[in-house]
């Protein structure tokens, strides 16, 4: 148990088609809320931060809470760089013990984005850490990285020679899918994780998976995404949450920062464990 390689953590999901919530953290409160999770149902879990919550916070003390809030924790969880472009955050998060990074080179040409991808999957397995890659840019921006364009997919055997040529341990592929709220339900082409898993078996990444539904959640998990990423929808509820009870305590005029803690903290537990439970690894840690 404990702090765990992330393909360790998704190899039994892949082989038995279910998933794993890679939930996008961003301050103490909601690290600590989506591990108490992960203990209360049972589930592994896979902790990320995006490059602009590393900046913003700083490597030394974020990984500083990480090992804190992990030591003697009973499930397996993993610390995960999301979304990075920059070479030179790649290597810090390495470098400080991250368990894996998303090397996002997408806005390069294939075959720069390639041979850079291949000198990062060098340098994360010299520190024991693994690295997920993507050829085509999610449509959206998240804290602020990307854009929102609409992405462009790569033919399949543009894809499979990535793969081939990186051998990254996770592939982010682009079906449709983007980051933030969606505007109107997405239609998404599924049948291309199918193709790429049928010829190439690797755990596919679903990212943009705020607001989809549960058919949708179901039909890309039995086809082979194992790690599904979530972030906008943890983002909007902790600032409701924090929103309805600053309501409450206005018309109260009763300040208690303790309590707000509290509530949120609770309602970030739910959130995740209902996550848990939808993407079937609740219950999966042992």
């Amino acid at each position: 148990m404990s702090v765990t390689p992330l393909t360790e953590i998704l190899a039994k999901p892949f082989d038995e088609r279910y998933a794993v919530p890679a939930i996008n953290v961003f301050n103490d409160l909601t690290l600590e809320a989506v591990l108490a999770a992960a203990v209360e149902n049972s589930s592994p879990l896979i902790v990320q931060t995006s490059v602009k919550t590393v900046k913003s916070i700083g490597s030394d003390v974020l990984y500083a809470m990480w090992t804190s809030m992990t030591a003697g924790i009973e499930v397996p969880v993993t610390l995960h760089l999301d979304h990075c472009p920059e070479r030179e955050v790649i290597t810090e998060c390495l470098r400080r013990g991250w368990n894996s990074v998303l090397f996002d080179a997408s806005k390069l040409p294939v075959e720069e984005n390639m041979r850079q991808t291949v000198e990062v999957v060098a340098e994360a397995r010299a520190y024991g850490a693994a690295v997920e890659g993507e050829i085509e840019s999610i449509t959206g921006v998240e804290d602020g990285i990307g854009s929102s364009a609409t992405a462009e997919q790569q033919t399949l055997a543009v894809a499979l020679e990535f793969l081939r040529t990186t051998q990254v341990d996770v592939f982010a592929p682009a079906i449709g899918n983007a980051h933030g709220s969606y505007k109107q339900a997405p239609v998404l082409d599924a049948q291309r994780v199918s193709d790429l898993v049928e010829i190439y078996p690797v755990p596919i990444a679903l990212h943009g998976g705020s607001g989809l539904s549960d058919e949708q959640f179901r039909d890309l998990i039995s086809r082979g995404c194992a790690k599904v990423n979530i972030s906008t929808a943890l983002k909007e509820m902790y600032m409701k949450s924090n929103l309805a009870f600053l309501q409450t305590a206005a018309e109260r005029q009763k300040w208690d920062p303790p309590s707000l803690f509290r509530a949120v903290r609770q309602d970030v537990i739910e959130m995740a464990g209902s996550l848990m439970t939808r993407f079937g690894s609740a219950g999966r840690a042992g």
